[in-house]
């Protein structure tokens, strides 16, 4: 059966060709609502987001610890800790470049900000909004 609807794949885009926003466009994203749909595509794969979430939660631990203990030696192990299995997440099993590495600002306050729609439960909707495919047992909360 043939069927010429352009099906899209696990990162949102129609036959893993670049979507909007996506690095591989010609110049640099401008404001940061048209950056955060780009970070979610860039984090399609839920295990690379698991990877960023186990960095992010270390790395406020050891902000905590930085704050309880006084040593700013914590901070460095924070940053370490915090990019280090992001950048896993991505080199390994998103195969893409961090987008830290163009837009690190930005980058560092979507992680937060998809770290806390995940706890939140406003993830889903979030991905949806963005292009990327939802896993059936995460769709209902999308509509949602």
């Amino acid at each position: 059966m043939s069927d010429n609807r352009i099906q899209p794949d696990v990162r949102g885009h129609a036959n893993d060709q670049p979507g909007p926003g996506d690095q591989d466009r010609p110049g640099r994203i401008q404001t940061y609502a048209e950056f955060w749909p780009f970070y979610l595509r860039e984090h399609a794969r839920p295990i690379t987001r698991a990877w960023h979430y186990l960095g992010t939660t270390i790395g406020l631990a050891c902000l905590a610890a930085a704050v309880a203990t006084g040593n700013l030696l914590w901070l460095l192990g924070g940053l370490v800790s915090g990019y280090g299995p992001a950048w896993i997440g991505h080199f390994f099993f998103e195969k893409n470049k961090p987008a830290s590495f163009r837009y690190p600002l930005w980058s560092f306050v979507s992680d937060f900000r998809m770290y806390f729609a995940f706890l939140s439960g406003s993830l889903g909707r979030e991905l949806a909004k963005a292009g990327v495919a939802v896993p059936p047992a995460d769709a209902a909360a999308a509509r949602q």
